[in-house]
């Protein structure tokens, strides 16, 4: 009776998606599962002065992985780090648990949390991320993980990534586009000459253009200064003529002729 009230709930009910889960897989000894644990988010914060350093441990039976430290990675850590469990019939829970690595001291307990493997199992991808929770219950944040099981009945076709796609944005059209040059200029006819525009005011009657001289027509610029006289307007000068004995005697006229 209790079969078959949980077969007739609803398929978005948990009951039901649990009990589909666990009807449908079946056969998975050593099976091998990948886990690929790809950080934290939200992390409790262990450390008051410095960034606490924070690595995750993976439980499933007796097989344990655990993680490099990121170093200062505070609050959100990140691993990127693989890590292959054989599955067993019947054990369908990863055991989850994060700390805070220490020099000094103990290591500080960060948070835990069971990491269910119905999904992944049917499916054969899952990358949902779990909740983890202190000592107390009190949420301590999230750890991010990617789970791929080859031998699923009923693998999705696609996987969803662990980043939302990215997709080129689309072409954008200018709205004032520069139109293309003309492949030849044949292609297209010469431009119309423009009139001229008609002036507002009324036009006068022309004059030929001899009414006025020409410029060679005027007499020249009169000059600054007056042109030098002709050589003919000075007496020419008038030396003695030399005396044919040596020395020479007295320029005749000037002075009276010595008594002999």
């Amino acid at each position: 009776m209790n079969q078959f009230s949980i077969s007739q709930e609803h398929p978005s009910s948990p009951y039901f998606s649990s009990y589909y889960y666990s009807m449908s897989v079946s056969g998975i000894q050593g099976h091998l599962l990948e886990v690929t644990v790809v950080g934290c988010n939200k992390l409790k914060d262990t450390e008051w002065i410095s960034r606490q350093d924070p690595y995750v441990i993976l439980e499933y039976g007796s097989t344990t992985h655990r993680t490099r430290t990121c170093t200062d990675g505070g609050k959100t850590p990140t691993f990127q780090e693989k890590f292959t469990f054989t599955l067993i019939e019947g054990l369908r829970e990863i055991n989850v648990v994060v700390w805070n690595s220490n020099t000094l001291t103990y290591d500080d307990f960060i948070g835990k949390g069971k990491v269910q493997l119905q999904k992944v199992l049917s499916q054969g991808y899952d990358d949902t991320p779990w909740s983890l929770q202190t000592k107390t219950g009190r949420f301590a944040g999230e750890v991010r993980l990617i789970m791929h099981y080859g031998n699923a009945k009923n693998p999705v076709t696609t996987y969803g990534s662990s980043a939302p796609p990215y997709s080129a944005p689309p072409h954008q059209v200018p709205l004032y586009a520069t139109p293309p040059p003309p492949t030849s200029a044949s292609n297209y006819p010469s431009p119309a000459t423009a009139y001229p525009t008609p002036s507002p005011y009324p036009a006068y009657p022309s004059y030929p253009s001899t009414t006025y001289p020409p410029p060679a027509a005027y007499p020249p610029p009169p000059s600054a200064y007056p042109p030098p006289p002709p050589p003919s307007m000075y007496p020419p000068a008038t030396y003695p003529a030399p005396s044919p004995y040596y020395p020479p005697g007295p320029f005749p006229g000037l002075y009276p002729p010595p008594p002999y």
